[in-house]
């Protein structure tokens, strides 16, 4: 597949693509990922060289709780678990709880899927 094809697919732009391909930029969104391993026909797992379950060794735990606690789709905590702020993450359920309330509500146009309508 040429590059403008795969770009196209995915829904990023060329110069993205190339800047993924060659390192510059290091670190997309998991909806990214997951568009790059569609296009392409293989699994995100695939795409990035990793054994089926060895995600978990990056999620944080209460973040693995609070995404159990809502039923949230794995994209979404992977997308959770690259956010850092000085270099620290939430280490509570409930807060992580809070900052995807707030980048749901930040992004109406884009909503962030997974049951979110049962009480803790």
């Amino acid at each position: 597949m040429r590059a403008a094809d795969l770009a196209r697919a995915a829904q990023i732009s060329t110069g993205y693509l190339s800047n993924l391909e060659g390192g510059v930029a290091r670190h997309p969104s998991a909806v990214i990922v997951q568009r790059l391993a569609l296009a392409l026909g293989t699994t995100v797992a695939d795409l990035l060289e990793q054994e089926p379950g060895t995600t978990s060794d990056v999620i944080p735990v209460a973040l693995r709780a609070f995404a159990a606690q809502y039923d949230l789709p794995e994209e979404d905590v992977l997308m959770l678990a690259q956010i850092r702020l000085r270099g620290e993450q939430p280490d509570a359920p409930e807060d992580w709880h809070y900052l995807y309330e707030s980048i749901k509500r930040s992004l109406p146009r884009h909503p962030v899927r997974g049951p979110m309508n049962r009480k803790p």
